[in-house]
This record gives structure tokens, sequence and C-alpha cells, in this order.
């Protein structure tokens, strides 16, 4: 009864064209549309309907996981909303969820809205690629795209280390193997380092966490293969922030000159509401490293990034005030949202007034 009442909210929230469904004791079922949160026109949901959902979804190891940590990410196949991300938390003693869906098919670089230089950045050989943005910016979609285009183009090994799968990828021209943590490996990192013994070419990792995950990684781009990353920081600048701050004493320096020898190039993105509000517009900061990046990388002079991303731009370099702009004259965004998410709101306001 409890999995059959959890697939009626999650055809609800497929019919709804909802990103999230959240299941809050005391709340009404909660689908995120459009990015914005709507209780459904029912009683709130009560503890034991929650407790009976969850254990439907879990088998014993996954249980004892969640009894012990007291909390969980798993991904399941649904049979009319395709992958599903569950990530179960406890509250007042009881469990709650909240259910990300993957969809069931990777879409276009149109439909997704993003560059036409991301393609590029896909196909480059080695080096390091990094997607970041907010939770729930699209990065996990941007990066299971740029996957696809992988594997539908080149013979080559794909190896994808996830917490959790939220697509799973046939091999096209490619073979993809796909590794989840707590089920296939303990560890992004101790995945990361026992990665290079399976000859991939391209290794993807679903998240940079720590400094031991960052430094495997870049380690990895630094010997002839092609790594994506997400990371999680607003745009492009704090993601060297990120990513060389979490190191310390002569460690960074290290990091610094490594980031500055194998970074291909960071999309830093977010989703916003469009003008009509019934769809979300990928807004998004683009940084292709070419020599004059890497200099500034080296030496540490990140404040100067901006100015190079602006002459950057037949290179395909594109500064997140830049885009907005764009999409506000195009009438996909308001004003409103392209003020509220400017790097610079004065500036925005002259070039659009």
């Amino acid at each position: 009864m409890s999995r059959s009442r959890l697939d009626q909210l999650i055809d609800s929230a497929t019919e709804l064209e909802a990103s999230d469904l959240h299941l809050v004791v005391g709340v009404p079922p909660a689908f995120r549309i459009n990015g914005e949160i709507i209780l459904a026109n029912e009683s709130p949901v009560i503890e034991e309907a929650v407790t009976g959902m969850a254990l439907s979804l879990l088998n014993a190891n996954q249980r004892e996981a969640f009894e012990r940590d007291w909390e969980l990410c798993v991904s399941i196949p649904h049979e009319v909303a395709g992958r599903v991300r569950v990530t179960l938390y406890r509250r007042n003693g009881g469990p709650e969820m909240s259910l990300r869906f993957c969809g069931r098919r990777i879409l276009s670089a149109e439909e997704l809205g993003l560059p036409p230089r991301i393609n590029d950045l896909a196909r480059r050989p080695n080096g390091l690629v990094l997607i970041t943005g907010p939770t729930g910016a699209g990065k996990t979609t941007t990066l299971n795209y740029m996957v696809d285009l992988i594997n539908s183009e080149r013979r080559c090994k794909i190896v994808t280390i996830e917490d959790p799968i939220e697509h799973l990828h046939e091999n096209k021209r490619a073979i993809v193997v796909q590794q989840e943590v707590l089920t296939d490996t303990h560890s992004y990192t101790r995945a990361l380092i026992h990665v290079l013994r399976q000859d991939p070419d391209v290794i993807v990792v679903g998240e940079m966490r720590d400094h031991e995950t960052i430094s495997a990684a870049l380690t990895a781009a630094e010997t002839g293969h092609l790594v994506l990353a997400t990371l999680h920081s607003p745009d492009v600048s704090h993601a060297f922030e990120r990513i060389i701050g979490v190191f310390e004493g002569s460690a960074q320096r290290q990091i610094v000159i490594q980031l500055a020898s194998s970074l291909q190039g960071i999309i830093a993105q977010d989703l916003l509401p469009s003008v009509d509000r019934i769809r979300r517009i990928l807004a998004y900061e683009l940084l292709v490293a070419n020599s004059a990046i890497r200099n500034l990388i080296r030496e540490n002079n990140k404040h100067m990034l901006e100015t190079s991303m602006q002459t950057g731009g037949k290179e395909g370099m594109v500064l997140m005030d830049a885009c907005l702009y764009d999409l506000y004259c195009r009438c996909l965004i308001s004003y409103d949202t392209a003020i509220s998410r400017a790097r610079n709101p004065d500036r925005m306001a002259e070039r659009t007034g």
C-alpha cells in the first residue's frame, strides 16, 4: 500500500512536470514546479505514511545504513518518471523524503540552453572540465549531456563515480561503466584512486567534495585523462577559491600549478524563472582555459579573471551578467530576475534602463 501511494504521488509529479517531490510530516505533499514549491490540495502527510513509503524503497543493507547514519541518498527506476533520486533524512525522530526526477531522456544542448562551446569542452582529449552552481541548477543534467555526447562520438571507455546514479547510459560508441558510491565503491576518493587501473579515457566525478577527491581528480586530469566533475560554487571565481581553499600551506601552491596546467574550462550555471513563469531558463558563465587564463591562475591573479573573460568572447567565454542581459533582451527572463541575479546590479540596471 505504501509503495502504491508513493507511485501515485510520483505519477502526479510527472503530470505536473515537477522537478522534485517533498514528503514532510505535517505538510501536504509538496511539488517543486518551475522552481517554486506548490502544495497538493490534500491532507498533510503523517509520519506512519512517510515511514512506510521510505521502507518500501530500501533493501536490507540500505535500511541498515539509514538506521545507522540517519541520512541516505539512493536512486530508483520508475516506470513513468524514469530515474528518481531519493534523499532520506530524519526530523523529530522520524524519516522524511525528498525526491528528484531525473527524466527519461537526455535533452539536447538547444533544449537545455547550453552554449555550443560546451561540445568543444566535452571533445577535449584530456584535462579538467568543471560544472558549478548552486543546488538545483542543473549541474548533473549538463554533466550527463556531456557524457552522452562523448558516448555518441568516441570509441573510448568512460567511468563514472556517482552518488547516486541518476541516469543510466547505454553503451553507444563508448563503453560506459557507472559506479555508485556505497553500492559499488566505499567513497569517491577510493574510487578515484582505483579508477586509473581500469584503463579509462574519461572519468566522471559526480561531485568534488573534499581535498582528497579534488587532488585525485587533478592528478587524473594531468595524466592524460579527461575528467568531468561538478562542484558547488556560485560562479567561476568562487570555483577557484573553493578548490584552492581546501588545501593548506605548500599544498596550495602545488594545486594551483596542477589546476593551471590541467583546467580546460568551467561552466557556472543557474536556473531562472522564465518571464511567463511556466519554465526555467539556464543562465551561465563560461570560462575557457587559454594561455592568459592559465597564467592568471598560476600567478594567483584571480581578480583579473573577469577582464580576461570579457576579452575572450571570440573563444566562447561569457560572463554571467552578459548572459543575463542577453536573456533579458530576448524576453526570456524579466527585468527583476536579471537585476536580482546580476553580479553587478548597478551596471545591469544601466544597460537595461
